[in-house]
């Protein structure tokens, strides 16, 4: 399935991103809350994993499903008390989770280099069965 493209605004740069952006390269997407305890054991993982990834060979973002969290500050409070270093991008409500056939949080989404959707992990998937997956789309 081919992903469907969304333009929402970068919590750090106030820029709007847009899958498309990333044309040609592959994506990792994670949907998140700030609440979540699934998210909370999560996002620290993901942070590692930016930390020693390669940015030009995959593009990692996540997204902050303002229509989840309890008030719209609480996902950016909680990306700065964490100091999350990778892009999070608000959702618009539920839009883009919704979009992307999400029943969970976490959801992470990997896509190949054309944008089509490889695997979709649950709150339940662990983190190395998410990056075993990428080993299909990356170079």
């Amino acid at each position: 399935m081919k992903a469907p493209n969304f333009e929402l605004t970068d919590l750090q740069t106030q820029e709007k991103v847009k899958l498309s952006d990333f044309e040609g390269k592959p994506v990792m997407i994670t949907f998140w809350v700030s609440w979540c305890p699934d998210c909370q054991k999560d996002l620290p993982k993901k942070v590692e994993f930016y930390q020693s990834l390669n940015k030009d060979e995959l593009a990692f973002l996540t997204v902050n499903v303002t229509g989840r969290e309890g008030t719209e500050k609480d996902g950016p409070q909680f990306a700065r008390e964490h100091e999350l270093p990778f892009p999070i991008l608000l959702d618009e409500g539920t839009k883009t989770y919704d979009a992307y056939n999400c029943s969970s949080v976490p959801t992470t989404v990997i896509m190949d280099q054309q944008h089509q959707i490889i695997h979709t992990f649950g709150d339940k998937s662990s983190f190395y069965d998410i990056i075993e997956a990428l080993s299909s789309v990356m170079k």
